[in-house]
């Protein structure tokens, strides 16, 4: 078979390997691109897999939203420095992810990873970013929404991102509302939906805490019945102070503006993720003592 210039071309910019590499794993994988990237890979000259174990806590949070404000999706895509995620090739290539993600209404990152950018898959060219920058890159999550009112999004920077879909009101709600999620950290829109589970922990706390007054029983039992209302309502969108205006709850703001919450997504960046801290003073120390 035949391979072009092109095609070898293409798969260094891929991969960063040699044109003689290139061209020869290409014969060997009959032009097949992605077949190609894989098999250099297995032969360690695309060294993505060594990589893989390393951790992402660092990276960029994107938002796309349809052209009509119905339909939205946020990525989270993690590198192992803040160097690395401000790099232009993490950027397109986390531009051209959000671009795929919305048009295939894409809501799960196995789904994600299969789908092509220019006939190249999302995880083909995830293993191809790494081996051209050298960093462990990982898409680590992906949210779709779809409405038939509104979506409001906000991005702080590109490390705290959130979505919401309301009906009724306006964009400037819409925003205004995405703005306060950013903030405030809801867990939920309103209070009922904060779970049995979690009140009763919190109810356990609070008791302990309470029961060291050395007040009655009954006071006790106000104390906690005032503290339990006062979490529902810091953990719940509706019953937060508004950011803008504290004199009011959001759901005051969303009443007076004839609106709605249906759902929101909140990604902060790295959150949930054990990130290694190295003490060098305490470093030197030990590599001291073993040599002493």
């Amino acid at each position: 078979m035949t391979i072009t210039a092109a095609q070898v071309s293409e798969l260094r910019k891929l991969t960063d390997c040699g044109m003689m590499d290139c061209k020869k794993t290409l014969q060997e994988t009959d032009g097949d691109i992605n077949k190609a990237v894989e098999l250099l890979r297995k032969k360690g000259m695309a060294k993505a897999a060594n990589k893989a174990s390393r951790i992402t806590a660092e990276g960029i949070i994107k938002i796309k939203v349809s052209d009509d404000n119905k339909q939205a999706v946020m990525v989270e895509i993690n590198s192992e420095t803040d160097f690395v995620a401000r790099d232009e090739n993490l950027q397109a290539f986390a531009a051209k992810v959000v671009d795929v993600a919305l048009a295939h209404q894409v809501n799960d990152i196995e789904a994600l990873s299969k789908v092509s950018i220019d006939g190249k898959k999302v995880e083909t060219l995830r293993q191809a970013l790494i081996a051209k920058i050298g960093e462990n890159i990982n898409v680590r999550r992906i949210t779709f929404i779809k409405t038939s009112g509104m979506i409001g999004s906000y991005l702080h920077g590109s490390r705290i991102g959130v979505l919401v879909a309301i009906s009724g009101g306006d964009a400037e709600c819409a925003k205004d509302i995405a703005m306060h999620i950013a903030a405030s950290k809801p867990i939920v829109i309103s209070s009922d939906q904060v779970s049995e589970d979690v009140l009763a922990k919190e109810r356990d706390i609070f008791r302990a805490q309470a029961l060291e007054s050395g007040k009655p029983e009954a006071i006790v039992e106000k104390m906690i019945n005032g503290r339990i209302k006062k979490f529902v309502n810091e953990v719940s969108l509706l019953g937060q102070n508004f950011v803008k205006d504290l004199n009011i709850t959001v759901g005051q703001l969303v009443e007076s503006k004839q609106a709605v919450v249906e759902a929101f997504t909140r990604f902060e960046l790295g959150e949930g993720i054990d990130k290694k801290t190295v003490d060098f003073a305490e470093e030197v120390k030990a590599q001291v003592a073993s040599k002493g």
